[in-house]
């Protein structure tokens, strides 16, 4: 089994089934790339290289999702 911890909960992943990028990680979440906000181990992604921001079993990645109304 591979981990990440997600906003503080760790989530197990298969082996070889771990997201590869932050990219597919909020795909495999069903979170919009475009309303999300991203930190890999402490470090802010920049939203237009999440498909270039790798990810590796053990690390921690904090998520915001931002959401409209009024």
């Amino acid at each position: 089994m591979e981990v990440l911890k997600i906003n503080g909960v760790e989530k197990q992943f298969p082996d070889g089934q771990l997201p590869s990028t932050v990219a597919e990680l909020l795909e495999q979440l069903d979170i919009k790339a475009t309303t999300a906000a991203a930190e890999v181990d402490g470090q802010i992604a920049e939203r237009k290289k999440f498909a270039e921001t790798k990810l590796r079993n053990d690390q921690s990645i904090e998520l915001v999702r931002f959401v409209g109304g009024g």
